[in-house]
């Protein structure tokens, strides 16, 4: 099993947590209707942390429940955890493992709230904590940097936000992402052959607004992690205060803008930056201007619900870092310094 193996393992992770988990996911949600459950707070880290910015926009705004996402250390360190009346809380994790984490379930528990694990074990110490588990059902997943793992949570979220909001025409858009994201593999060796132009990538700001400001924060970690590329995320709205002044010739936008309520203030950003800054960019998009601005143009599906191009627009950003990972001459199977599971306190 090899990082590539289980970026393309996606599709059928996909398919399999919709036909296994659905009923699970629908009980959860019948038990969160009848809780007087007014808010959403969330404990992950990395990239579990990122899901859990999906969630934040997808509950928020399909589902009007606030998402806070939780300081660990109020519960593991400081021991001064904040009230959680009302709450849904939430801990993601793809092991399980960590015990700050955890911590956040166990308060949560302890004050009555209703709990959420999900994550890849269903025996782990998160699962065990909480009261109802969603299991993403990625199966071993061996890489370091999380693919897959990564994926089943965003899908996990989204099957919740759907069963909540009790419209089946969502759960039918639910069932043809793993489609799209097979479609979406096939850049493949596009991808394989660009990244050449990359090579000497060193630092990149990468550009996403709503659902997908959680894209590019993974896609960010993802160049991090695995190339060693200093990569900061923004929202575009949050660019304009301040890190524009970065800008010079030539340097380095990666940007996810698929269509929908944001793409026209992205693509009026990442226009001016184009012409004005003169800066390169890479895009991952299903609109065909946004295709002809880039430099590097990565096409995503056309009809492709904005509340889940997540689900697909993080795709080609894996490929996109596996590749140049290798194409610097580095190891993705073994990234330095780093560890499959990592506990925090």
């Amino acid at each position: 099993m090899s990082l590539k193996s289980e970026i393309f393992e996606q599709p059928a992770v996909l398919t399999r947590l919709i036909r296994d988990q659905l009923d699970q996911v629908q009980k959860i949600a019948a038990a969160i209707r009848t809780q007087n459950v007014s808010f959403v707070y969330l404990a992950a880290r990395g990239s579990s942390d990122n899901a859990g910015l999906y969630g934040k926009y997808l509950w928020g705004s399909y589902n009007r429940l606030p998402v806070a996402l939780a300081a660990p250390a109020l519960f593991s360190r400081y021991e001064r955890p904040p009230n959680l009346q009302n709450a849904l809380v939430v801990g993601i994790s793809q092991s399980g493992q960590s015990p700050d984490i955890v911590s956040v379930i166990a308060e949560g528990q302890k004050q009555g709230a209703l709990t959420l694990a999900i994550t890849n074990d269903p025996q782990s110490p998160l699962a065990m904590a909480a009261k109802f588990t969603i299991d993403t059902a990625a199966g071993p997943e061996k890489a370091v940097a999380a693919t897959k793992t990564y994926i089943a949570q965003l899908m996990s979220i989204a099957m919740l936000s759907a069963a909540l909001s009790c419209d089946d025409n969502r759960l039918v858009d639910l069932n043809a992402v793993p489609v799209l994201v097979q479609e979406t593999l096939a850049l493949d060796r596009f991808i394989e052959q660009g990244v050449e132009n990359y090579r000497d990538l060193r630092q990149c700001i990468v550009l996403g607004r709503g659902y997908n400001y959680a894209t590019a924060v993974e896609w960010s970690l993802k160049l991090k992690e695995l190339s060693y590329v200093i990569a900061a995320p923004y929202a575009t709205s949050d660019f304009l205060h301040g890190p524009l002044a970065l800008l010079s010739p030539g340097f380095h936008i990666l940007a996810i803008m698929p269509t929908g309520a944001v793409f026209a203030d992205i693509f009026k950003l990442l226009s001016e930056l184009v012409v004005t800054h003169k800066v390169r960019l890479v895009a991952i998009s299903n609109d065909e201007q946004a295709l002809a601005l880039a430099h590097t143009s990565l096409r995503l599906p056309t009809k492709l619900p904005e509340w889940l191009s997540p689900l697909v627009g993080i795709v080609p950003a894996q490929l996109f870092s596996y590749y140049l990972t290798r194409a610097k001459g580095y190891d993705p199977e073994s990234p330095r310094g780093l560890t499959k599971v990592t506990r925090t306190w």
